[in-house]
Parts: structure tokens; sequence; C-alpha cells
């Protein structure tokens, strides 16, 4: 069980990412071979990893050919417009002579309007690559959302208080079965730790979505999504602290 090393210190590698969750499951193994749950959900966040690096060389396919097709449109819309301004003013010069100066106003509005549509469809296209990136990253960010929320209805059910001196400890009723009032501090400690090293991991795999896109609701996500685990290794940090004056068993 070798410990991973980082090779990047320029940006966040999602191999190395994807590493450091196996590294955690290897350890979750080792040391809480009967926490399938906990095991579980570093299997979920190395999928999420996976999916998000195989997801990569997607969307930078994508958005070379979401480009092209932009640009290609954005072509169209601009020769479309054009030529409508053209013909439109054409016309209205043809007849000049007998136009009355009031009656160059919707000439003038129809126009505008043209130029207007125009605008609002290029600006479209520009952002039609960033958009479809967005929506894939912002249905990646809510699942890794309810991942957190999963790891830690994990640690809500390991209660310190089970531990502390004077509270009678309950028979393990079998190898197979785990209940928090049968686990040794040891086991409480390193359980409530390798969840506060999943949520920081959670938080990481959001910072990978940053990493593929600039666009504020995309950023605002993972600064939510990492403020969440952040408040959620807190609480289990507290507890920790609370094993620390029990006697080791």
């Amino acid at each position: 069980m070798a410990e991973p090393r980082l090779t990047s210190y320029e940006r966040l590698d999602g191999h190395e990412v994807r590493a450091v969750v196996d590294y955690l499951g290897e350890r979750v193994d080792e040391f809480l071979p009967r926490h399938p749950g906990l095991r579980a959900a570093t299997a979920e966040l190395g999928t999420f990893v996976d999916d998000l690096l195989a997801g990569e060389r997607r969307w930078a396919t994508l958005r070379r050919v979401l480009v092209w097709v932009s640009r290609v449109l954005i072509v169209l819309v601009v020769a479309t417009a054009v030529v409508a301004v053209v013909f439109a003013v054409r016309d209205a010069a043809a007849d000049a002579g007998g136009l009355k100066a009031f009656e160059w106003i919707p000439l003038l509005e129809s126009a505008i309007q043209d130029l207007v549509y125009a605008g609002v469809a290029i600006w479209f296209l520009l952002s039609l690559a960033d958009r479809v990136v967005r929506a894939d990253l912002m249905r990646r960010l809510h699942r890794l959302r309810s991942l957190a929320h999963v790891i830690d209805m994990h640690q809500m059910s390991k209660d310190p208080a089970a531990l502390l001196p004077g509270t009678a400890r309950a028979e393990p009723q079998g190898p197979d079965v785990v209940s928090p009032r049968t686990l040794s501090v040891r086991d409480y400690g390193v359980y409530l730790d390798y969840c506060s090293e999943l949520l920081s991991l959670t938080s990481k795999a959001a910072a990978l979505c940053a990493e593929e896109s600039t666009d504020a609701l995309v950023l605002d996500t993972v600064s939510e999504i990492e403020t969440l685990t952040t408040g959620m290794s807190r609480k289990i940090w507290q507890k920790i602290s609370l094993l620390r004056a029990t006697p080791r068993t």
C-alpha cells in the first residue's frame, strides 16, 4: 500500500486525486474491514472521478465541434442581417423622394430590431459550448453534493458518547454485525478520521470541475460544496476531540 505522490503543483490533477481515493480505499479495507458502507462511499467517489476524467476528453471534442458550428451559424446570422438591412435601405432609398420624414421611423425600427435579434443570436451561439459543458458539470456537482450528505450520514450514526466512562458497552452480536456501541476507541477514531478525509476528497473532486470551467454558476456551486464539506468535517472533529479523553481499548 504505497502512498501516492503529487507530481503537479500548478493545477489539480484528476489522476492524482483518483490515486488518493484508491489509497483511502486500501486503508479502509485494511483497518476497517467490517465497514462496507464507508468502503462503498469511497468506491462511489472513485467512480465519480473516473467519469470526470473520461468527461474531460469528451468536453474537449465537444467544445471544438460546437465552436465550429457556432462560427458557421454566426456567419449565416450576420450575413442574413446585413442582407436584410441592405435591401431595406435600398428599397427605402428608391422611394426616398415619395417618403415623408415620419415614414422613415418604421424602417429604422425594423432595422434596429433585426440588429438586436442578430446580436442576441450571436451571443447565444458564442456561449453555446460553455453552456453545454456547464449543464453537464452542474449535473455532476449535484451528484457530488448528494454523496457528501451520504458520507455525513455514515458518521452521524457514530456517537462517541457510547465510549465515555460510565457508559455500558454492548456485547458484539457476531463478527459480521457492526454496531456503534461495540466499536473500540481506536475504530471510532479511525472511522471518523476516514470520513473527514473522504469529505475532503469530495471537495477536491468538486474542485476538479472548476478546472474545466470558469462559469460563475459552476464556481459558485464548487465553493458551496467546499463550504458544505468543511462544515461537516468540523462536526466530525468535534466528535474526535471527545475520544481523546477516553481510555483506548
